[in-house]
């Protein structure tokens, strides 16, 4: 569940380090155009939005199969996955983090960019290096 924040307030370690797990995910599987949407105070549905994009079928399956596996080595098990390769679009819910693997053309066309364009973005530089080891939850 999504948690209320107040202006300034860090991101939570837990979820940090699920952007972690995710962020690495995507620079291994060579996505693209990876956006990170802190959207605590602008919904309920979570506190962050991950966006990336793929040019392929293959990379979209890639991807959405490194994210539940990884993620669920990592302690971090989805709540729900929707969308297929084929569709374009691919949603994984992780609860406080919700991960959206797009086609570029979906993407395009959907615009969650502009959509949560007054969401604060989370700089790559401001996640943790992921020590695989010890993840920390």
């Amino acid at each position: 569940m999504a948690e209320r924040v107040t202006d300034g307030e860090p991101l939570s370690r837990k979820v940090m380090n699920k952007l972690a797990v995710l962020r690495d995910i995507v620079a291994d599987k060579k996505a693209r155009d990876l956006k990170i949407y802190d959207v605590r105070g602008l919904t309920l549905l979570a506190d962050v939005f991950v966006l990336c994009s793929v040019t392929s079928e293959p990379q979209m399956r890639a991807v959405a199969s490194a994210a539940r596996e990884e993620m669920k080595e990592a302690g971090f098990t989805p709540l729900r996955l929707e969308g297929t390769h084929r569709s374009g679009w691919l949603v994984a819910d992780f609860g406080d983090v919700i991960f959206h693997v797009f086609r570029e053309a979906a993407r395009e066309f959907y615009d969650l960019d502009r959509l949560w364009a007054d969401a604060p973005e989370v700089p790559e530089s401001r996640i943790p290096a992921l020590h695989k080891d010890h993840p920390e939850r």
